[in-house]
């Protein structure tokens, strides 16, 4: 079957913690980025440094009404027993959340793009997102042409890394006509992530979440 979701909530619990075989272990915070506004109610996420502005990413097809919605991560705090402490934390985006309603999420799916079926899916399989520049976002579909297409080390996205050291973020940055996006690192950087619709009891959407496999499930000694 198909991968499935783990608890999400766990991951947006401050304080939560995990412990790898290696015996490292991490704790998560939340850090918020602000509010995205999606004037179509369409979400696009993707790698910015690769599919922004291009015209080439699509929107889920899972669609939410206009309006300003919280963008928040879940950062990781990696520590080793026995390894003194950094004067520079270990930090990696575990999870990136876009909050459509503060309402229980009950049931969760894959965020699918047109032409997508889950049922086609094999054991564990999922679709996802290319990263290739380390980094993922979540912005409006009609955002596409308000962020030129970025190109070596300019730009407004690139700016929000660069003046906060490359750190994991997440960062709001505003490109044209009043448009923004939520960018951030990808977890231990590049390779291929989902993104899961959360629907309330009545069906509805309540968030986004794209999971950068930093948190191991329970069966991976999660704590």
């Amino acid at each position: 079957m198909p991968m499935t979701a783990p608890d999400y909530a766990r991951y947006f619990t401050p304080g939560h913690s995990f412990t790898y075989e290696s015996g490292q272990r991490g704790t998560l915070h939340v850090a918020v980025a602000g509010e995205l506004w999606l004037p179509s109610g369409q979400v696009t996420a993707c790698d910015p440094f690769i599919g922004l502005g291009s015209g080439e990413a699509e929107p889920f097809t899972a669609r939410v009404a206009p309006g300003r919605y919280r963008v928040e991560t879940a950062i990781a705090t990696l520590v080793t027993p026995g390894e003194p402490a950094s004067d520079t934390p270990h930090l990696r985006t575990a999870a990136a959340r876009l909050v459509i309603s503060d309402t229980e999420t009950v049931s969760w799916e894959q965020a699918l793009l047109a032409g997508q079926d889950a049922a086609a899916l094999g054991e564990d399989e999922y679709y996802g997102y290319g990263v290739d520049a380390g980094a993922g976002c979540f912005y409006d579909v009609t955002a596409d042409e308000s962020f030129p297409l970025c190109e070596g080390d300019e730009g407004p996205l690139w700016d929000a890394f660069e003046e906060n050291d490359h750190g994991p973020g997440p960062y709001l940055v505003a490109g044209e006509q009043g448009h923004n996006l939520a960018a951030f690192s990808s977890g231990w950087g590049d390779g291929s992530y989902p993104t899961w619709v959360g629907r309330d009891r009545a069906g509805a959407v309540t968030c986004f979440v794209t999971d950068f496999f930093v948190v191991p499930t329970e069966e991976d000694g999660a704590a």
